[in-house]
């Protein structure tokens, strides 16, 4: 359970704001950028955003655990993330994986992964960051 909830609070805040900047994205920034510029000025803002939730919703409440526990965190946000993305945004965008798959921008889409990793990585690497300060 101690992974748990800061794990669903970790995931809802950063999609939270990635559903903004992506309605933010999809109803007016395309309007001036291609698709790849918009998704790439995108993600460093997505990056501070897990940054924070991983400091605020994971590390702070939870100061005596171990890294692997924010490991743990990390890993069922992602799959949290995952399942939203395949499920409620493929579904309001009325696509199917593969359709997905095949409309991702190679240099974005590949961002986008790396993001995903770093999103599932944050909450260990803010810990030990952490952990590198106390010290």
């Amino acid at each position: 359970m101690s992974v748990i909830k800061p794990a669903v609070s970790y995931f809802f805040w950063v999609f939270l704001c990635g559903f903004v900047l992506g309605v933010v994205r999809e109803v007016w920034m395309l309007q001036w950028l291609s698709q790849r510029n918009a998704e790439l000025m995108e993600m460093p803002v997505i990056l501070f955003v897990d940054w924070l939730s991983a400091l605020y919703c994971v590390v702070r409440p939870s100061k005596k655990r171990r890294g692997s526990h924010f490991l743990l965190v990390g890993l069922l946000a992602l799959i949290l993330m995952l399942g939203f993305e395949l499920t409620v945004v493929l579904g309001l965008r009325g696509l199917t994986f593969s359709a997905y798959v095949e409309s991702r921008d190679v240099v974005s889409g590949g961002v986008y992964v790396l993001s995903l990793m770093l999103f599932m990585l944050m909450p260990w690497l803010v810990f030990a960051m952490n952990q590198r300060n106390q010290s």
